[in-house]
């Protein structure tokens, strides 16, 4: 047992909640509230929170306007950026009044924030005076952290009510409404729209939305769709895609950004680091990165790879994933063995974020889902990440799709006792592409 979890069985519940709300209350003091200072876009939802945060930051800035981010990627303070080594979504309570007191510093109109769950639950967000948020959508995640996925769904909804429950700003002598953005397309969307707002703003699909993608074409170049008859044209993949980019266009339509503007402005953008980012070292097959650490974005995944028409005939699929430990919702594991077994040709599973447990144990939890795989000829167990990833791409013949899923572009690999070993699955694929 860690020192964490031994403080959360010692100490009673209300006692932690007054701890991390007097933490959140002090960091704001010592930093003198700097969230009052910006407008601040706040994005939950289940896949696609990271997407959406650094497409909203770069349609902001190609708008000309100075603008700070805070993702699971990484973190922008205007025109600096850089990758994300905490291993955190939403930086502790200190630490983001901090980031936040920084971007406020060098002129900044705007900041994102990722805003997770467990953040909200551990009162990260308290004391940030946000001004738009914004929900994907929400399937089965960090259920053994929350208890229930009902308790996962209020932690969401935490932060919906917390919009309203702060003053509204008056910047540049301009009032600043309280703006909702809902996926109307989640089977959750009516919980989400059902909390107060000056604005409800929402997209979608299949349902009729203020945002709604019509005639949606999905490539291996990309996606294009039409808004109201403005055409969108976009860099990234997958349908999911789409979905983030109406999100996004729905928080520039909330801040005065016409809405050709905005499609000419996101069709610039390209791959998120570790989101769908192909590797290119001059190798006859195809190598994906992509985060997808729970089934319903795996599953997208897939969907993506299919939908995109990446795969000739005869092209096989070899995947390398994992799943991560520290008690991480340990019932997804052999589910994700089931998703890589009933599309890939040949797996490879292999240790990602163990953490406090037995990286083997975990291993074989996820390979005890991968029926109709057999060990060492099309489904491989091998601890090293690196030989895990060597030999997926020596697997690989022309026209193939090696796909690496799990810690997209994350810079560490966490191991028991909160020891970070630095790591890079974009940099080691391409270390070995090199070499061979």
């Amino acid at each position: 047992m860690n020192i964490k979890e031994l403080i959360k069985k010692i100490i009673p519940g209300f006692l932690l909640r007054a701890y991390h709300k007097t933490l959140a209350l002090a960091a704001n003091v010592f930093y003198d509230f700097p969230s009052n200072e910006m407008v601040v876009i706040g994005v939950t939802g289940t896949n696609g929170k990271s997407t959406t945060v650094h497409l909203i930051a770069k349609m902001f800035e190609g708008a000309g306007f100075k603008v700070g981010a805070t993702s699971t990627v990484g973190f922008k303070i205007a025109n600096e950026e850089c990758l994300n080594k905490k291993k955190m979504t939403m930086l502790g309570r200190f630490a983001l009044q901090k980031l936040l007191r920084q971007m406020v510093s060098v002129g900044c109109r705007y900041a994102v924030i990722e805003t997770s769950s467990q953040g909200v639950e551990q009162y990260r967000h308290l004391g940030v005076n946000y001004d738009v948020a914004v929900f994907t959508n929400l399937t089965p995640e960090h259920i053994e952290a929350h208890g229930s996925f009902e308790n996962y769904k209020k932690a969401k909804g935490k932060f919906f009510e917390h919009l309203t429950a702060k003053p509204k700003k008056v910047i540049d002598g301009k009032m600043v409404p309280k703006v909702s953005v809902v996926n109307l397309d989640d089977e959750h969307a009516k919980y989400f729209t059902e909390f107060p707002a000056d604005e409800k703003n929402n997209y979608g699909i299949k349902n009729q939305a203020d945002v709604r993608a019509e005639n949606v074409t999905l490539g291996n170049n990309g996606a294009d769709f039409t808004v109201s008859g403005v055409p969108f044209h976009l860099n990234l993949l997958g349908e999911f895609n789409v979905y983030n980019v109406l999100a996004t266009a729905c928080v520039g339509l909330s801040q005065g950004i016409a809405l050709d503007v905005i499609a000419k402005l996101l069709e610039q953008v390209p791959a998120v680091p570790g989101r769908m980012e192909f590797i290119n070292e001059g190798q006859n097959f195809k190598v994906l990165v992509d985060y997808a650490p729970e089934p319903e974005s795996m599953r997208q995944l897939y969907k993506t790879v299919r939908d995109a028409g990446f795969l000739t005939d005869g092209a096989k699929i070899i995947h390398v994933l994992g799943s991560a430990g520290g008690g991480r919702d340990k019932s997804r594991r052999p589910i994700l063995g089931k998703i890589a077994a009933e599309n890939a040709d040949y797996i490879i599973i292999t240790n990602e974020d163990p953490y406090d447990e037995n990286p083997m144990e975990i291993i074989n939890q996820v390979a005890a889902g991968a029926a109709g795989k057999e060990e060492s000829v099309n489904l491989f167990k091998i601890l090293d990440r690196g030989e895990a990833i060597a030999k997926a791409l020596g697997l690989a013949h022309e026209n193939d799709l090696v796909i690496i899923t799990g810690k997209g572009s994350e810079q560490a690999i966490c191991v028991a006792n909160n020891k970070k070993i630095p790591w890079d699955d974009r940099e080691k694929a391409r270390e070995i592409l090199k070499k061979k």
